[in-house]
């Protein structure tokens, strides 16, 4: 079987049976692809159903020796475990040659967040004096009151706010739903956005639902959300490296620190796995050790 026609159907079946964004299925492809210059690069001629396990322990010796970092190594077998799977569910191959492959250790980093000190200083610091200003800071309220992602910031639709009982309806990951806490922040400050600013804008056809809107009348980008951040970070002084993803660690990492419970903040953030949540724990306990070691006598 060619590489061209596998990758095809590949294609459809993380599009179609997993509902993965245009991004996610692009990203797998191309680390099928890497496979497919290794062999190109060996003067092989090897079908994707002919891979064996030592071929692929040859691809992860050459990927690092091309100098891949660790992590993108990483991604690359996933993908490659990923396509060797959907094989195997075809009836394509008998045995998954990935099954025996271990990808590099990572280390695990814990993610920069922000105190509450200066979130409440990037708030503050939004010139409301411009029309986008007020739009701005319902935007960050949101983000870090709900604790999303930027894509699902930017994506985020009228229709999807339940002001009545206090929470948001958010498409996450994979097309998947969950509702999330709104802070009566949140609401105090989209409501007035929406009836003194948004109503002004000429909205541009099929932009009409989407909640955060430019000057042009259509969605923002996350690139503009970024951007937005960056300068509030530069005009107070921040020196951290930030984006709106700190916004979402420094979120659940308050909750943490506050006693949440972790399956609560699992379903919050829409993680699939409370593996990817309990990296917060890990920053609780830094908390907890900086506190004893700042406060305690004996410390």
């Amino acid at each position: 079987m060619e590489w061209q026609s596998t990758l095809k159907g590949f294609k459809s079946y993380l599009r179609l049976e997993r509902s993965l964004s245009g991004n996610s299925v692009n990203a797998y492809i191309h680390d099928v692809e890497k496979l497919m210059q290794f062999f190109e690069y060996r003067t092989l001629s090897i079908s994707p159903t002919k891979v064996t396990t030592e071929h692929l322990k040859d691809f992860i010796v050459w990927i690092n020796e091309l100098g891949m970092m660790a992590t993108t190594q990483a991604r690359v077998l996933s993908g490659l475990k990923a396509f060797y799977k959907y094989l195997l569910m075809e009836d394509l191959i008998s045995s998954d040659p990935t099954f025996l492959i271990e990808g590099p250790r990572l280390a695990r980093k814990l993610p920069d967040t922000l105190s509450i000190y200066d979130i409440n200083n990037l708030i503050e610091a939004i010139d409301l004096s411009k029309p986008d200003g007020q739009r701005n800071k319902a935007m960050l309220e949101t983000l870090y009151g709900s604790g999303l992602r930027v894509s699902e910031l930017v994506n985020l639709k009228i229709s999807d706010l339940y002001f009545d009982i206090e929470f948001l309806k958010i498409v996450g990951k994979g097309n998947k739903e969950r509702l999330v806490p709104m802070s009566t922040e949140a609401i105090k400050l989209i409501t007035i956005y929406r009836e003194q600013i948004r109503s002004l804008i000429s909205i541009q056809p099929g932009n009409e639902n989407y909640l955060f809107l430019n000057r042009r009348g259509t969605k923002l980008s996350r690139v503009m959300v970024f951007m937005i951040i960056k300068a509030l970070a530069e005009k107070i002084g921040l020196n951290k490296s930030i984006s709106p993803h700190t916004f979402r660690h420094s979120f659940a990492t308050h909750l943490i620190e506050g006693g949440a419970d972790l399956r609560a903040v699992q379903e919050m953030l829409g993680h699939e796995s409370i593996t990817t949540t309990e990296i917060y724990t890990h920053l609780d306990r830094d908390y907890l050790r900086d506190t004893i070691i700042q406060f305690h006598p004996r410390a």
